[in-house]
Parts: structure tokens; C-alpha cells; sequence
């Protein structure tokens, strides 16, 4: 894969710091006091889950170049593993059982990568899609899964930690902030050490990185793990957070795509990437569905406002990636560049 447009010159890190601290201060702060249950269940709460399943895509195919259509089974595997550590060992904290869970969504993404070692661009695309359809054909092949329920959909375990309830939209909200945070922190010191600049090697030029010494086999097999246990994660976070439900409707292929989609939007090879991918595809929508209400709503139909709305959504991602194809973050890295050469 050709080596991705370099992102414009970044803020001196105090800047950068202090710009996240006020983030997270509002966010923690600011939000919980002031955000209805409506903003964080339709919202924020899916908005998080699929801005960390972007991260972890982003760590495969941005940084290390290798294309993934499976990201919604990694989703259902570290879903279902936390649904049934939860179920089978009760007294496991449930903070373990989604660090476990993650591990075993990081070796089901072990497995799948194992092609990467003799295949490339889409045909590496396509065994990823395979692992997406034999994920959904054994959750609903085998019951011990969703422990035998009929119907195949169960509800999520209660999100308690310490005898803390985190039960309530603010609480779910809250839950899935503190575990994005603490994965974004670690996947931002990953991509700046020396395996995230394997990866990046392994992207640009892998006969080059196997010369200087790069262990492309390794660091193929470990790209798919820890991309996988990320995802795995965001998987616990959008079936016990948002959905509250267990259930493979929930992590079908269009899924998959969907987080392509936000890594492709916000930007390759950039962690900011997945969250301004994220917020493109999940708040957006519902602007564009409240606005198409507003004034389209009276002579439409339903079914029209929503052909409508994913017209105009269709519309704007092929805009933003015509006038920026390295996606958001490079567009906001351009803007910030004009604004200070104008201030200065």
C-alpha cells in the first residue's frame, strides 16, 4: 500500500494537551449535567462505541495497511465473550470480564490475520469477509452462545463496578467515556512507540521494513490482535452501553462497513480520525432527520425522508472526500493552518 498524505503540522504538545483536558473536562463535567437521556442514548453512547471500534480498525488499515471487512464479528465475539464470562462466572468483576473479553476477540483476530501473511489488499479483504459470515453462522448455529434463548437475543449483564450502578443513560454514558478514554491513551502511546512505527513501516513499504530489520510476520499478527481486541471491546460497549441487548442482528455486515466508513471519513492513520469519522456517521443523520422532518415532513412520507436523508448524507461523504481524501482530520489540519496564518 502507497504510504497515506502526511497530516498538516500539529499544535506544540502543551497546546494539544491542554486542548484534551478541556475536552475531558467538559465531557465529564459539563456534559453529565447538562445532557438529556435522549442525547446520551441516541447519541453519545453509540457515538463512543463506534468511535473506539474506528480507533481499532484505524490501528489495522491506517497504520499498518491491512484491509478488514470484519470488524462487526470481532464486535460479537468480544460481545458474546463478555455475555458469557458474565453468565458463567458471576463473581468476576465486570471490568475483568471485559479486559478478558477483549483478549478473546484480540485471538479470534489472531486467527483471521493469519491469511495476511500470504495475502494483500482485497484478497486479505475478502478472508476478513469470510470471518464476518462464519462469526454470524455460529452465534446462530450454536445456542450455548446466547445460552439457549429462542429467539437468539438476550439482555445485556447490569453495568456494575465496585457496587457503583452505571444503569442509567447518564451512567452508560459515563461507563463507556471512562473505557474510550482509557483505550484512546493506550492506543496513542502504542502508535508512538516503536511497534506502532513497525506498523507504519509495514504500510508504506513492506519489502523495505523487512530489510531494516522488521518482523513483518509478527507485527501482521499482532496489527490484527490488538486492532481486534479494541473492537472486541467497542462490541461490550455497543451491546451492554447502547442496545442493551446481545443479539448478531446487532453486529451484521453493514456494521462492518459502517466502521470502515468512519475510519475512510475521519481520516486514515490518525487517531482523531475515528471520532471525527464517528461523529460524521452517527450525529449527522439525526441533524439531517431532524431537518428533513422540519421541512419536508408534512409531504413525505417516512420512507422518502429517509431515501432523502441518506441521499444528502451520500452527497456530503463524497464532497468531503473529494476536497480532502486523506478525510477529516487532514481538513481540519488544513483549516487550523488558514486560521493561524491569518491570525498571525
Amino acid at each position: 500500500m502507497t504510504s497515506l498524505p502526511l497530516s498538516a503540522a500539529r499544535p506544540p504538545l502543551p497546546a494539544r494537551a491542554f486542548g484534551l483536558a478541556a475536552l475531558l473536562a467538559l465531557a465529564y463535567g459539563v456534559v453529565p449535567l447538562i445532557g438529556s437521556s435522549y442525547l446520551f442514548e441516541a447519541i453519545l453512547t453509540p457515538f463512543l462505541a463506534l468511535s473506539l471500534a474506528g480507533l481499532g480498525l484505524n490501528l489495522l488499515t491506517g497504520y499498518a495497511g491491512l484491509l478488514s471487512l470484519g470488524s462487526a464479528a470481532f464486535m460479537a465475539v468480544g460481545a458474546y465473550a463478555a455475555f458469557n464470562l458474565s453468565l458463567r462466572l458471576p463473581l468476576l468483576p465486570l471490568p475483568v470480564s471485559i479486559l478478558l473479553a477483549g483478549l478473546v476477540a484480540a485471538l479470534a483476530g489472531l486467527v483471521a490475520g493469519l491469511p495476511a501473511l500470504r495475502l494483500r489488499g482485497f484478497y486479505l479483504a475478502v478472508s476478513t469477509l469470510a470471518v464476518q459470515f462464519f462469526v454470524a453462522w455460529a452465534l446462530n448455529r450454536f445456542g450455548w452462545f446466547s445460552n439457549d434463548s429462542p429467539s437468539g437475543v438476550i439482555n445485556a449483564p447490569r453495568l456494575v463496578v465496585a457496587g457503583l450502578s452505571f444503569e442509567d443513560a447518564r451512567g452508560r454514558y459515563l461507563f463507556s467515556l471512562t473505557v474510550v478514554a482509557l483505550l484512546t491513551l493506550a492506543a496513542w502511546r502504542l502508535v508512538r512507540s516503536p511497534t506502532g512505527r513497525d506498523l507504519v513501516a509495514i504500510r508504506d513499504n513492506e519489502t523495505a521494513a523487512r530489510v531494516v530489520g522488521v518482523k513483518v510476520a509478527r507485527t501482521k499478527l499482532l496489527a490484527f490482535a490488538l486492532s481486534s481486541f479494541v473492537v472486541g471491546v467497542a462490541g461490550v460497549l455497543w451491546a451492554f452501553a447502547y442496545l442493551r441487548t446481545v443479539e448478531p442482528a446487532g453486529f451484521n455486515l453493514d456494521r462492518s462497513f459502517q466502521i470502515l466508513f468512519i475510519v475512510i471519513i475521519g481520516g486514515l492513520g490518525t487517531l482523531r480520525g475515528a471520532f471525527l469519522g464517528a461523529g460524521f456517521i452517527v450525529v449527522l443523520p439525526l441533524l439531517l432527520s431532524r431537518l428533513g422532518a422540519a421541512l419536508l415532513g408534512d409531504g413525505f412520507d417516512s420512507g422518502t425522508l429517509e431515501m432523502v436523508q441518506r441521499i444528502v448524507l451520500g452527497a456530503l461523504i463524497v464532497a468531503v472526500l473529494i476536497r480532502e481524501p486523506a478525510g477529516l482530520a487532514a481538513l481540519l489540519d488544513r483549516a487550523g493552518r488558514r486560521l493561524a496564518r491569518g491570525s498571525a
